[in-house]
């Protein structure tokens, strides 16, 4: 079936105002509109049980805030992908220089995409890491964006990227 130029006209004024309003901020916000209170307060409560177990250095406990096939990058740029190779990190490094650490994050932004995903900023501070000759360094405090997705009626980080800020200058 042919199109006349006023059909083609027309399918394609009708396809540029789909992907107008697809795109638009609007229809974005009806999505982000989707997450409840509840929703919020989950994900708020998955970052308290990542911290709290960091904190107790159990590695098992922080991964299961992770889905199965999480991507995982901490403020060193070290990568690891999946709960389980996340696990094994973990366990690392707590045997290591983050024996002694002590973590908090606190939520400042959720977004919700969609009614299953999230991106989620929190400000992070870790106390107690070691530097390489056993001495404490200063607290050191950065910023962990997540993507986090619903799954099985339970909020789990997908996206795990953390960044280190730079240490204050000097007081002068």
């Amino acid at each position: 079936m042919a199109l006349t130029r006023f059909g083609l006209a027309r399918a394609m004024v009708t396809a540029t105002v789909a992907l107008l309003l697809l795109s638009s901020p609007s229809f974005f916000a009806q999505d982000q509109a989707r997450g409840t209170e509840a929703d919020s307060t989950a994900i708020k409560q998955v970052f308290v049980e990542f911290y709290e177990s960091f904190s107790r250095h159990d590695a098992h406990v922080a991964a299961m805030t992770f889905a199965e096939d999480a991507d995982f990058t901490n403020m060193r740029g070290v990568h690891n992908r999946g709960r389980k190779e996340i696990e094994a990190h973990l366990a690392m490094l707590f045997a290591g220089n983050l024996k002694a650490v002590h973590r908090t994050d606190i939520v400042k932004s959720i977004r919700f995409l969609t009614p299953n995903l999230a991106s989620v900023d929190a400000d992070t501070l870790l106390t107690g890491t070691l530097a390489a000759d056993g001495s404490e360094v200063p607290p050191r405090k950065g910023l962990m964006v997540t993507t986090m997705t619903k799954q099985n009626g339970r909020w789990l980080i997908s996206v795990f990227h953390e960044v280190e800020f730079p240490p204050a200058p000097p007081a002068r």
